[in-house]
């Protein structure tokens, strides 16, 4: 019999590998961004990163560890206490376009999660500017 193919995007580009990379580097730019930097309340990253990677993974089709941990994603509701207008969210894709470019993955399949960030980035905009 043969390998069965991949399935989810998860599969596609290789698993929560590519997840943790991709976070990684998206939080080394947050972490000397004068914007966002201020809207995670933790010293440390390391949490937010480790909830991102997660939420990722989850989302993507990968293991349900996120919700397993902390329950349904309730993105808007988690995001409302930070105020995220239109320079917090263009900062925020900026980090992660940078980000998901260093990415080994066929193009084809990081435009699709592109289109994602680009949806959901602007969703969890709740501030004017």
């Amino acid at each position: 019999m043969s390998e069965p193919q991949p399935t989810t995007m998860y599969d596609l580009v290789g698993g929560a590998p590519f997840f943790e990379a991709l976070v990684a580097r998206f939080y080394a730019g947050v972490a000397s961004d004068p914007l966002l930097r201020p809207l995670y309340p933790e010293e440390d990253l390391g949490p937010a990163q480790a909830r991102l990677t997660g939420f990722l993974i989850q989302y993507w089709g990968g293991p349900d560890d996120y919700s397993q941990a902390r329950g349904h994603p309730r993105l808007r509701m988690r995001h409302n206490p930070y105020p995220i207008g239109t320079a917090a969210r263009d900062h925020w894709l900026t980090h992660m376009r940078a980000a998901l470019d260093a990415a080994h993955a066929p193009d084809r399949l990081k435009d699709f999660i592109w289109e994602y960030f680009e949806r959901t980035a602007t969703a969890m905009m709740n501030h004017p500017g």
